[in-house]
């Protein structure tokens, strides 16, 4: 069986969402900037609702970028001659909330969400492009939960 807010897991009157950029509490711009891009694209239509502006919209969708850790080993190669072989792992942690605007309830929230990708050295923007991806992941999963 299939869930999803457009089968009324969300209130019935949250039809609309607005995604606002996570404050950036790390010292990674592109972190804040790809995360509000990707939450931008895909919230709305995971999460069975339509994008708004927030002076408009049903719901909005905000957070804090807390930790951003991109130098985290995970292995490495033993032959010096494939030292592009070495992997390294990227860690995100947020705090994230969505919050009726109607009522002013919050309608989910995690605190301390952690997400991870690897990547290949030098190639941190795949790491971190995969750690949004789960990070999106869970938040649909963990507010289609509470309903």
């Amino acid at each position: 069986m299939h869930y999803g807010f457009s089968k009324g897991a969300f209130p019935p009157h949250i039809k609309t969402m607005a995604v606002l950029p996570f404050d950036n509490n790390t010292a990674s711009p592109d972190v804040q900037q790809e995360l509000f891009k990707a939450m931008d694209d895909q919230l709305d239509k995971r999460l069975g609702v339509r994008d708004a502006p927030e002076a408009r919209a049903d719901a909005v969708v905000s957070g804090t970028i807390t930790g951003y850790d991109a130098d985290v080993p995970v292995s490495f190669s033993a032959n010096p001659n494939q030292a592009v072989s070495a992997r390294r792992q990227l860690q995100i942690t947020l705090d994230v909330k969505i919050v009726d605007q109607t009522t002013g309830k919050t309608l989910w929230e995690k605190k301390g969400m952690t997400a991870t990708g690897e990547y290949a050295e030098r190639a941190e923007a795949s790491g971190r492009k995969e750690a949004i991806g789960k990070i999106i992941d869970d938040i649909v999963n963990g507010a289609q939960s509470q309903w």
